[in-house]
């Protein structure tokens, strides 16, 4: 399990995050949504280790979150980081060799889902294509926590369905928790279990997306829409 405890995030000039005392359940898929600057992806960088809280802990799995989580936690960036001069087949080696945990086979099977070339290389290949590979090597790992930061960023709105759909079959929810941050929201929402909304740093709503539907009669975006209204438009959601 995920906990946050209190914790405040700032940088120089900024609150990233207030205060958020929050739990994410084993074995969903739980989206977090908010503004652009809401703190979206400063929470998964917390998670992943790559900062550190102001104040407060962070913990996975009972453990302070820090730079060797990386073992339990695969993150997906919403920047892209890899060499461009690897072929997408050196750029899953290259994360074999870092992460004991990537499944070759798996990896080989994304691939071919996601209609990549082996020997292209990532220089090449078109933004959308960058973001596939991004997923390969993701999604490859058996790490209990994956964190997927805009994952669709770039893909091509004719193939997110396909994509999305075919995310499912990648993720064992038996083992793995997946958290994911997206402005895709109507693409996106069919996945979800969860939903932990932000404002301005802050947790606004943790929900229940099947009791929500039940209860409110009304879709993510729907409520989103009526919530973020005078806010930053959805379209503009990012960090």
């Amino acid at each position: 399990m995920i906990r946050f405890e209190q914790v405040t995030k700032r940088y120089l000039s900024k609150t990233a995050l207030i205060d958020v005392d929050l739990e994410f359940p084993a074995g969903k898929i739980i989206g977090v949504v908010g503004e652009n600057g809401s703190g979206k992806s400063t929470m998964l960088k917390l998670i992943a280790g790559l900062l550190r809280p102001t104040k407060g802990r962070v913990l996975v799995n009972g453990e302070p979150s820090h730079r060797r989580i990386a073992r339990k936690v695969a993150y997906l960036s919403e920047l892209e980081t890899y060499y461009p001069f690897f072929t997408v087949q050196e750029t899953v080696d290259y994360h074999a060799a870092q992460f004991g945990d990537l499944d070759r086979k798996k990896a080989w099977e994304i691939i071919e889902f996601m209609g990549l070339d082996p020997n292209a290389k990532i220089k090449h290949l078109s933004k959308g294509n960058r973001g596939r590979v991004k997923l390969v090597v993701t999604l490859a790992r058996k790490a209990p926590y994956i964190l997927m930061d805009e994952p669709l960023s770039g893909l091509d709105p004719i193939v997110r369905d396909s994509i999305i759909k075919g995310m499912i079959s990648f993720i064992d929810l038996d083992y793995q928790t997946v958290v994911i941050t997206t402005h895709e929201v109507n693409e996106v929402e069919p996945l979800l279990d969860q939903v932990v909304a932000l404002r301005e740093g802050q947790v606004i709503k943790v929900m229940d997306l099947d009791a929500f539907r039940s209860n409110e009669g009304m879709s993510l975006a729907e409520w989103m829409t009526n919530h973020y209204a005078g806010h930053s438009p959805l379209k503009k959601q990012g960090s």
